[in-house]
């Protein structure tokens, strides 16, 4: 999958809010989708980003987007490791645990894990943005929170560039 390609809709089980859901990409058109990739639970960089996400959550919804995460664990790993640990993430988190879904992003690795990827679909399913990095980096909450405002401008917008400033003229 690259930038200007359609979501490929799937199908996905997901733990969300003390429970095992059933969703399909398709439920979140009209939306801005944040899909962010995951290696493992009970890892030592992943809960300070899925806290980070959740620390900001009220954030993307002000801006019309869906936050969904997803790694390669079983469901019952994710309901044990948010119980636990966890309990303040509120977004659904996919279990990709037959790798349909990291092989569909191009991101699993051959030990099982995902790769640290972040992407970004429009309403329409459009991917506009996407971003894969090595798992030893966790990447930045309010990096991704800025690109989707920049998206959503349908503007130019210039290094640094931040909400309320203007953007270049085409």
């Amino acid at each position: 999958m690259k930038v200007g390609d359609s979501i490929e809709d799937f199908d996905f089980e997901a733990y969300h809010a003390g429970k095992f859901i059933r969703g399909n990409t398709e439920d979140f058109r009209g939306k801005w989708l944040v899909l962010f990739f995951y290696p493992r639970d009970f890892t030592f960089v992943c809960p300070t980003e899925l806290r980070g996400f959740a620390k900001m959550i009220g954030g993307f919804e002000e801006e019309n987007a869906v936050v969904l995460a997803c790694s390669t664990d079983s469901l019952h790993s994710h309901k044990a490791w948010f119980e636990s640990d966890l309990k303040e993430v509120a977004y659904p988190v996919i279990a990709d645990t037959n790798h349909s879904i990291t092989q569909m992003f191009d991101i699993l690795l051959q030990n099982g894990e995902a790769l640290r990827g972040t992407f970004i679909f429009n309403p329409d399913g459009i991917l506009k943005y996407q971003v894969v990095s090595d798992n030893n980096v966790g990447r930045s909450t309010d990096e991704t929170l800025r690109v989707l405002k920049a998206l959503k401008t349908g503007g130019l917008c210039p290094l640094d560039w931040q909400p309320g400033q203007p953007t270049l003229s085409k």
